[in-house]
C-alpha cells in the first residue's frame, strides 16, 4: 500500500512505526517533522497536508501523529475526502476501517507505546471496509 506518514515530532515511536510499515511491505513517504527534524512544523499544517494528499488519492492511506493525536486528526479532516480517526487501541482502529472507511490513522505520541502502536497498525491494515455500511458513511465522502 502507498502511505504518507507524518508527525510534528520525530521520536523512537515514529521510527518504530516507519520500520513496521516498511517491514510489512508498504511504500512510505514521510511528511512534516519526519522529513527534516530542523524544520519547525505545526501539527495543523502536517494534518492538513496529509488530509489533502490522501483525500485527492495521491496516497491510499495516511498515518499521522501528534502529542495527543487529536489536533492532527481534526486538521486532516478539514480536507475533502479525508476520513481521519484517532485510535487509542486496536479495536478503535479496526472499527474506524470497518464501519467508517477511515483512510487516515491518527494516534498519540504521548499515550501510545511501541507495542500498542504495532497492535493498532496490525488491526488497521487487517480490517477491510464493510461495504454494507456504505449508506451510513456517504455523508463524509
Amino acid at each position: 500500500m502507498i502511505i504518507i506518514f507524518g508527525s510534528d515530532e520525530k521520536t523512537p515511536l515514529t521510527d518504530s512505526v516507519y520500520n513496521w510499515l516498511v517491514k510489512n511491505g508498504h511504500t512510505v513517504t514521510l511528511a512534516g517533522h519526519l522529513i527534516d527534524e530542523n524544520m519547525k512544523w505545526h501539527w495543523a499544517e502536517i494534518g492538513r497536508d496529509i488530509g489533502k494528499r490522501v483525500g485527492n488519492k495521491e496516497f491510499e492511506m495516511g498515518i499521522a501523529c501528534c502529542w495527543s493525536g487529536t489536533g492532527i486528526a481534526l486538521a486532516a479532516n478539514k480536507e475533502d475526502g479525508a476520513r481521519a480517526v484517532l485510535s487509542w487501541d486496536a479495536e478503535t482502529a479496526k472499527l474506524g476501517r470497518k464501519w467508517d472507511d477511515a483512510n487516515i490513522l491518527c494516534f498519540s505520541l504521548r499515550y501510545t507505546s511501541d507495542t500498542l502502536a504495532q497492535e493498532i497498525l496490525h488491526a488497521w491494515f487487517k480490517e477491510p471496509f464493510n461495504e454494507e455500511t456504505l449508506d451510513q458513511v456517504k455523508f463524509v465522502r
